[in-house]
């Protein structure tokens, strides 16, 4: 491993070896981006050529702009705008290697993570398994069953992403061949990728500050004991907890229960979405900077497409109509899995089974949002 100033040492390193130009996939992160810079800066005081030979992006951000030039500020008409643009075919793999057997010639070391912890299989091979076995089995019904956290309905990719282990070229070539309203809405999750990439580069600020810097006038909460056990899954509010105990044993939440414990985060208990976003960097296996950031600020209101602050997810409704059938919060707060209402228990069905009334009144909080939601709105 190489350390220290990576201008100085990748000048250094490309001296050593004779190069005259070095390559790297771009990256268009806000500290990625002014390092790529720096290094291209210095190697050209070297006489070496820095060549960005890719991203991981179907288009770079900063590709696709409006009329004037501008970036986009909201998703459908960049949606439009990136499809019309289009991307290179993906090149495909050498006719000799076999994606499914490479993986049984690969050992992969134990992280020696605690007893329980969950991670999902590594690597190119496993990548390329896990998303033919969701075209097959799961693409075709993705439109409608992707908003279900008890069924195991979504492709999971987001971590192959994340990590490079597949490029969303490769994904959008095998979804052109299938003609679904899955495919179609799957495609639209990856636009919705590239959109946040490309928000995140116009705004590279926005990964820590506010897209609409009005909502930081916002009264918050410091985080206390509410925050403690939001993190912990400890809420009383199923749903919710189903979905932090998920995101601690597996380092990966499904999208929609991302909404809810978002939502209850900022506006229940009232604490400023950077201290979620962080914790969600902190433990997610596919933690995206420009998808998680600008997820939170969606559902926080402040963002791009912002969810209006007064759309308020109630968790226990939430928790009805995306698990219906009790599966999800069955599974990840075993103290209800035998209760007859897993999303609303009685006060003596919690006091048995060892579970925690909630912290809060969600009425009660929705209105608090709401009046300090009025108070910055002049």
């Amino acid at each position: 491993m190489i350390e220290g100033d990576p201008a100085l040492r990748v000048v250094e390193a490309a001296r050593e070896v004779g190069a005259s130009r070095v390559h790297v996939a771009a990256d268009y992160g806000p500290y990625g981006h002014r390092r790529d810079l720096d290094v291209e800066q210095a190697l050209a005081d070297a006489g070496i050529e820095l060549v960005r030979t890719g991203s991981p992006y179907a288009v770079a951000p900063g590709r696709v702009t409006n009329g004037s030039g501008a970036p986009y500020r909201v998703f459908t008409p960049f949606s439009r705008a990136w499809a019309e643009h289009g991307w290179r075919a993906p090149v495909d793999a050498p006719a000799d290697v076999s994606w499914l057997a490479l993986a049984d010639t690969v050992a992969i070391p134990d992280p020696g993570l605690p007893d329980g912890i969950e991670l999902p299989e590594a690597g190119e091979a496993a990548a390329r398994r896990r998303w033919l076995d969701f075209l097959d089995e799961r693409v075709a019904d993705y439109a409608g069953d992707r908003d279900r956290p008890g069924i195991d309905a979504t492709s999971r990719m987001s971590v192959h992403l994340k990590w490079g282990e597949i490029h969303p070229r490769t994904m959008l070539a095998d979804l052109a061949r299938r003609r679904s309203e899955g495919a179609a809405t799957y495609r639209k999750e990856l636009a919705w990728r590239e959109f946040y990439a490309d928000v995140l580069f116009a705004r590279p600020e926005t990964a820590r500050e506010y897209l609409r810097p009005e909502f930081a006038k916002m009264e918050y909460d410091e985080p206390a004991a509410d925050f403690d056990a939001w993190r912990e899954g400890r809420t009383g509010f199923p749903v919710v907890d189903a979905g932090m105990r998920q995101l601690l044993a597996t380092g990966w939440m499904h999208n929609r229960v991302r909404m809810i414990t978002a939502s209850f985060l900022v506006k229940d208990l009232h604490v400023e979405w950077q201290h979620g976003a962080r914790h969600f960097m902190r433990w997610l296996v596919d933690g995206d900077l420009a998808s998680n950031q600008h997820g939170w600020q969606w559902t926080a209101g402040c963002g791009t497409d912002a969810s209006p602050f007064f759309r308020v997810f109630n968790p226990t409704s939430q928790g009805r109509k995306f698990d219906p059938d009790g599966a999800y919060v069955r599974r990840w707060v075993p103290e209800l899995a035998d209760v007859d209402d897993p999303h609303d228990p009685t006060p003596e069905t919690r006091r048995r089974a060892g579970y925690p009334a909630p912290v809060v009144d969600h009425a009660e909080e929705r209105r608090e949002a709401l009046a300090r939601w009025e108070r910055i709105r002049g």
